[in-house]
């Protein structure tokens, strides 16, 4: 005689075979997410410019694109998507998959002055992975050669002379440009009118015209125009005397030592990206900002690479937030 053996039961209660089997998923996930990191680079990653093309995050990010691919093997793709201080792009990213084929060129602009000045549908620490640390260009502020100004000593004397009568360009409301300047403003205790425009090249453009005593910008978008001797650098805010301008001060040398800034760059992710993948791209981020033939590219720009590990950048990040709030609250500056 055949017996059908009956299936088994489980004695356990429903609870808790419903908890061994979340926890089997969960194990099975893991295992699974740890096998993509593994093999991470498998297909094309894609990297967002929240800004227009040609412009220093545009540059960067094709600059380390570039050597990425040829590193992994694999494409690494810049795309544009400009807009709102960059956090059009921004975002973009931050809703994406945090699997390590979205990625992002943050910034000062877009994940520490844009936050200041408005309310954005991002978190700029929480909802980003921050990867790793580019560098960018120090402010400059430069005068028309027919100003009788050719230091920051002599620029403070002219306008106490004259409270209110120098003007200065910056590439807009709430740029590192005007907010330098306003920090400059305060702890100098002078009267100078910023005058807003919509990016650096139409400053510059009204300074070399006569239109405009001065500008605050960054030193990459007055460069040209400085070395053809069209306007005149009396100060820059750069850690050190840059090689490329020997006879330009710091800021921190005239006197204003807390008035070391760049208007830096750098390379984020969505929040939850898997650990290695994010330890591989800050090791390769560093490796490539230190290649002789990059530093070579940046260096007319003032460009110095920076060198922190992910966690050290995060805090970066977390400290500028804190540095610029008040800055950007006394200045009264909100988004155009």
């Amino acid at each position: 005689m055949n017996f059908v053996r009956p299936p088994l039961r489980s004695t356990l209660p429903l609870w808790t075979r419903q908890l061994l089997a979340s926890a089997l998923l969960c194990c099975s996930m893991a295992i699974q997410a740890q096998g993509s990191a593994a093999n991470w680079p498998a297909k094309p990653v894609r990297i967002v410019a929240p800004f227009g093309a040609g412009g220093t995050a545009d540059s960067l990010g094709r600059i380390v694109a570039q050597k990425l691919s040829e590193q992994f093997k694999q494409q690494f793709v810049v795309e544009n998507r400009a807009g709102a201080g960059g956090a059009i792009g921004s975002e973009l990213i931050a809703r994406s998959a945090p699997d390590g084929y979205n990625l992002v060129v943050s910034g000062i602009a877009s994940h520490v002055l844009a936050p200041l000045l408005s309310k954005l549908p991002y978190d700029p620490v929480k909802d980003f992975t921050h990867i790793a640390l580019f560098g960018g260009p120090p402010a400059v502020f430069a005068v028309h050669p027919g100003l009788p100004v050719k230091d920051v000593k002599e620029l403070i004397a002219l306008a106490r002379s004259k409270p209110g009568s120098i003007s200065y360009g910056s590439p807009g409301n709430g740029t590192q440009g005007h907010l330098v300047a306003e920090y400059f403003r305060q702890q100098a205790g002078i009267e100078i009118q910023h005058v807003p425009y919509k990016g650096a090249s139409g400053a510059v453009a009204d300074l070399i015209a006569g239109h405009l005593p001065m500008i605050s910008s960054t030193l990459s978008t007055a460069a040209t125009q400085i070395k053809a001797g069209k306007a005149r650098a009396i100060a820059l805010s750069s850690a050190s005397r840059l090689a490329d301008y020997p006879d330009v001060p710091t800021l921190r040398e005239s006197g204003y030592p807390d008035l070391v800034a760049t208007v830096w760059f750098s390379l984020s992710g969505p929040a939850g990206m898997p650990a290695d993948v994010v330890n591989k791209l800050n090791a390769e981020v560093r490796r490539i900002l230190a290649l002789p033939d990059v530093r070579e590219r940046l260096r007319p720009e003032g460009i110095e690479p920076a060198n922190l590990d992910a966690a050290t950048f995060t805090a970066f990040v977390a400290a500028e937030l804190k540095r610029w709030a008040p800055v950007v609250k006394a200045s009264g500056a909100k988004a155009d």
